[in-house]
C-alpha cells in the first residue's frame, strides 16, 4: 500500500498485472505446422538411418509436422524413383533429406526438387550439388583421424605396413576418407606404407574375402582401415580366422551405435572406431529444418555446412556414454 501510494504521489503508474502476449510461439507454430519432411537414406535397415529417423520423427511430430521415410534398400535406382515420386506427389515434402549414394546420381533430381520449392538437406554423404544445407561428417578429416589411429595402433616397432578396405570409387565418403588417410601418411608418417587397398563395395562378405587375401599376401601387415563398420565385421572375421587378433590393429568408422561400435571396441574386435555423434547430428538437422521453414528464403539460395564432431574411440578412452543405444532411442522416440 505504501509503495502504491508513493508511486501515485510521484506520478508513476503501477505496473500492469496483465502478462504481455508473446507473438513468437504462434508465428513459429504457423510456420511449421503441417509441414512435411521426407528422409531418403541409402537404406533404412542400418543403425544410422534408424537413429536419424527416430529423432526426426519425434521432433517433427512435436512441431505438428508430418515425417516420412522411403527405403531404397541400397538401390540407386530405387532412391531416384523415391525422390521422383516425392517431387511429383500432390503431397510433396517441404523438406527432403537425402543420403546420396555418390557424388552425382541424384544431383539433377535434387535440383528439380528445389525448383519445385522443396528444401533439400544432404545428410552424411556429400554430393556435387548446392543443397540448402549439408549436415554430417568432414570425411577428409575422418580419414586423417583413422590414419593417426592406425599408426598409433601399429606402433613404431611394427612392420609399418597398412591395408585399406575402401568402400567404392564413386561415393564421396570413400574418396574423401582415402584422401585424408593418404595425406597424413605421406606428410607425417612416410615410413608407413599402404600395401593393399581393395574395395568392398560396402559389403561385409566382400570385405572378409579381400582382407583374407590381404593377410595371405602380406602376413606381417600391422593395421587395416575398413571404411565402414557395416562391412568391417567381415574384415574382423578374416583377421580372427587368420589368428591375428593380437597383431593386426583394425580401424573403422561408424555412427557410434552401442552394439555396432562400443561393444566391439570393448571385446577387441575393433582397435579404434572414428565415430560421429548421431544425436547431435540429428538435432543439427532438426535445427536447420526449423530455420529453413521459417526463413522464407528460396530453395537453393544458400548452402551452409554443419559438420558433426568426430573422434577416434579406443579401449583407452571408451566411456559408458561413448555410444548410443538404438533400441533405447527408438523406445524414447515412441514415448515408451
Amino acid at each position: 500500500m505504501l509503495l502504491a501510494a508513493a508511486m501515485l504521489s510521484t506520478g508513476l503508474a503501477a505496473p500492469s498485472l496483465h502478462a504481455a502476449d508473446d507473438p513468437n510461439p504462434a508465428a513459429y507454430a504457423a510456420a511449421l505446422k503441417g509441414k512435411r519432411v521426407l528422409l531418403v537414406p541409402m537404406a533404412m535397415g542400418f543403425d544410422l538411418a534408424q537413429g536419424w529417423s527416430a529423432i526426426l520423427k519425434r521432433e517433427v511430430d512435436a512441431f505438428g509436422g508430418v515425417f516420412e521415410t522411403r527405403d531404397p534398400n541400397w538401390s540407386v535406382e530405387a532412391g531416384a524413383q523415391a525422390i521422383t515420386e516425392a517431387i511429383s506427389s500432390e503431397t510433396k515434402p517441404d523438406v527432403l533429406i537425402v543420403m546420396s549414394p555418390d557424388l552425382n546420381s541424384y544431383s539433377k533430381l535434387m535440383k528439380k526438387a528445389q525448383a519445385e520449392g522443396i528444401y533439400v538437406v544432404l545428410v552424411d554423404n556429400p554430393a556435387n550439388f548446392k543443397a540448402d544445407a549439408y549436415v554430417g561428417g568432414d570425411w577428409t578429416q575422418l580419414g586423417r583421424l583413422e590414419a593417426e589411429a592406425v599408426v598409433k595402433g601399429c606402433g613404431p616397432n611394427s612392420s609399418k605396413k597398412i591395408g585399406l578396405v575402401q568402400g567404392d570409387q564413386v561415393n564421396a565418403t570413400s574418396l574423401y576418407q582415402y584422401a585424408g588417410i593418404m595425406e597424413v601418411l605421406e606428410k607425417k608418417y612416410p615410413d608407413f606404407k599402404v600395401v593393399a587397398k581393395p574395395d568392398s563395395n560396402w559389403d561385409a562378405t566382400t570385405s572378409r574375402n579381400v582382407t583374407t587375401t590381404m593377410l595371405q599376401q602380406t602376413p606381417d601387415i600391422c593395421g587395416i582401415i575398413d571404411f565402414w563398420d557395416g562391412d568391417a565385421t567381415g574384415a574382423a572375421a578374416a583377421i580372427r580366422e587368420a589368428g591375428k587378433q593380437d597383431s593386426v590393429f583394425l580401424v573403422t568408422t561408424g555412427g557410434g551405435e552401442k552394439t555396432a561400435d562400443c561393444d566391439k571396441i570393448a571385446d577387441g574386435t575393433y582397435g579404434a572406431v572414428v565415430m560421429t555423434e548421431l544425436a547431435q547430428e540429428t538435432h543439427n538437422m532438426v535445427a536447420i529444418i526449423k530455420y529453413l521453414l521459417q526463413s522464407g528464403q528460396k530453395p537453393g539460395t544458400a548452402s551452409p555446412l554443419i559438420y558433426t564432431l568426430m573422434k577416434a574411440t579406443t579401449k583407452e578412452n571408451l566411456r559408458p556414454d561413448s555410444c548410443w543405444d538404438l533400441k533405447a532411442l527408438q523406445a524414447d522416440a515412441e514415448g515408451k
